[in-house]
């Protein structure tokens, strides 16, 4: 099963992690390392005040399916994209939103439905009369066969980097109508980027990571959006080597991770993983992130999703980094 769900990911750019979850940002500590434990991030979206209605429609939009004309505000969207259903809401579009994939859980007011974005039912959505629907992917001909039907479909699909975050908010937020709220939300979370770049340590050498999707060592590459996220802060990955094909998800072997080595290892909350599970796997004591304490548990819909919630994923890594900075002296 999860390896299919890694496929299924895979197949719909959305870069989301192998067990898909929620958040539990902390760091457990070994009994020789110091007691410091990462204080859990809100989650929350920031807040973009004030309240701001843009009319200056038609505008076109730059979309993953080419440039879109959208002819009047939207007031009845769809979003089979949680990262999507994130940036709407927080750019203030929310009341605009009438219906969601089964996956978009964040935040809590988000209109859950049936639809999905794994196996859209062209009929279900377009029973919504729908001005603007927002995909991550072309599954099932999406874009045409609703294209058909006049309703407009905009293609956001996943990023590497969190400048294309900042660009997908924008391009969002004026399909949306709300251009100065979703710049006010890019200027918030650049300077949010920056602090936390900034209070990193200067620690000479980089340090290595493992990020593990689940416990059968999928893991990510660099060439991935949560790949990204690490390398923007300057950590080298050990699994960049071992994927070979470019899949970007590859599944590592016990002695290889050993053998590499990591000095921090990150694993999702979807699967009940933590230093003391890690712990007892064959080998995994001799570890340097398992002897210093350095494992980390991070929420797996913050991690994958590249949206507003992107720095608080950043953020916690950073902390990961200046806590073990501080634990090797």
């Amino acid at each position: 099963m999860i390896v299919g769900r890694i496929a299924g990911v895979v197949a719909l750019a959305l870069a989301v992690a192998a067990c898909g979850v929620s958040v539990s940002t902390e760091t457990s500590f070994g009994e020789s390392a110091p007691a410091t434990v990462l204080v859990p991030l809100e989650t929350t979206i920031p807040e973009v005040m004030p309240p701001v209605v843009d009319d200056d429609f038609p505008v076109t939009v730059a979309t993953g399916n080419g440039d879109l004309v959208i002819q009047k505000r939207p007031e009845a969207i769809i979003s089979l994209s949680p990262t999507a259903t994130e940036m709407l809401f927080a750019i203030g579009a929310g009341d605009q939103v009438i219906a969601v994939d089964e996956y978009s859980t964040f935040p809590a007011a988000a209109p859950i439905t049936d639809l999905s974005g794994f196996t859209p039912n062209m009929e279900a959505i377009a029973s919504y009369e729908p001005d603007l629907v927002i995909v991550s992917n072309d599954i099932e001909d999406i874009i045409a066969t609703l294209g058909a039907l006049d309703i407009p479909v905009m293609l956001m699909p996943a990023v590497v980097t969190i400048e294309e975050i900042f660009g997908q908010i924008d391009e969002i937020g004026a399909a949306a109508g709300h251009r100065t709220e979703a710049d006010q939300l890019i200027e918030a979370l650049e300077s949010d980027l920056e602090e936390a770049l900034a209070g990193l340590p200067d620690l000479g050498e980089p340090l290595t990571y493992y990020h593990e999707l689940d416990p059968t060592f999928y893991t990510v590459t660099s060439s991935t959006f949560v790949g990204g996220v690490y390398q923007t802060l300057g950590l080298v990955n050990i699994a960049d080597p071992a994927d070979v094909d470019g899949f970007g998800y590859p599944q590592l072997s016990v002695e290889y991770i050993v053998d590499s080595d990591p000095d921090l290892i990150f694993v999702t909350d979807c699967c009940g993983e933590s230093l003391d599970t890690i712990s007892t796997r064959p080998g995994w004591k001799s570890i340097s992130a398992v002897q210093m304490g350095s494992v980390i548990v991070v929420d797996d819909d913050i991690a994958s999703r590249w949206g507003p919630r992107t720095i608080e994923f950043l953020q916690t890594v950073a902390d990961a980094v200046g806590a073990l900075s501080v634990a090797g002296g």
